[in-house]
């Protein structure tokens, strides 16, 4: 079966986009060497933890709504640290209903200890704590392993 989403960054073979832009919110979400990522049921790939801005939403407001729906855990807005914007217009999200997005994503630091209970949501079709060296064995959401990358390169070199 199709899957519900398909995932490009700086593919020339992407679809063009249909959609104007979206405004997402991603959490790298960490304990010590290890980052957390969901299976996801759209894609049948590893992602952050995440989505979509709505309309009404400052992406901070989005991030820590998206964690509680995701990982089912209230956390304050303060826990989280913004990192960086990844808007370049390669970044696609192309759904089977037709419709194109380019995606801009605002990606937030959250420092979670590992045994914190977790709720898997339906989005969702596992949670893991990767090490840096177990990445190389997964597949993981095109839009998403840059901003995972970057993590694990430039860690807490990010600003302030």
């Amino acid at each position: 079966m199709k899957p519900i989403v398909t995932f490009y960054r700086n593919d020339p073979n992407a679809p063009k986009t249909t959609m104007p832009a979206h405004l997402g919110a991603n959490a790298i979400i960490v304990d010590g060497n290890k980052i957390l990522l969901e299976k996801r049921r759209d894609s049948d790939t590893w992602g952050l933890i995440g989505g979509g801005v709505k309309k009404w939403e400052e992406p901070l407001d989005a991030i820590a709504r998206e964690v509680r729906e995701e990982l089912g855990i209230r956390v304050a807005k303060e826990k989280f640290r913004k990192l960086a914007v990844y808007g370049e217009p390669g970044r696609i999200a192309a759904y089977r209903d037709g419709s194109i997005w380019r995606m801009v994503i605002v990606a937030y630091l959250l420092e979670l200890p590992e045994s914190t209970q977790l709720k898997i949501s339906k989005e969702s079709k596992q949670l893991h704590w990767f090490t840096a060296e177990q990445l190389q064995e997964i597949s993981i959401v095109v839009t998403h392993s840059d901003i995972v990358e970057d993590w694990f390169i430039k860690g807490n070199e990010y600003p302030k």
